[in-house]
């Protein structure tokens, strides 16, 4: 119990959760954009 109200009552702590939240929003946009790409990618050569 004391990990979690250290990560989040401490400055180390709730950067380390800034950059974990940044990370995953990171990677869902990267998978957004790369499927989307390949997805596009794949129409036009249908074409």
């Amino acid at each position: 119990m004391k990990a979690v109200v250290d990560l989040f009552s401490t400055d180390y702590g709730l950067f380390s959760v800034g950059v974990i939240v940044f990370t995953l929003g990171m990677g869902g946009f990267f998978y957004r954009f790369f499927t989307r790409k390949m997805n596009e990618a794949e129409a036009a050569n249908r074409k």
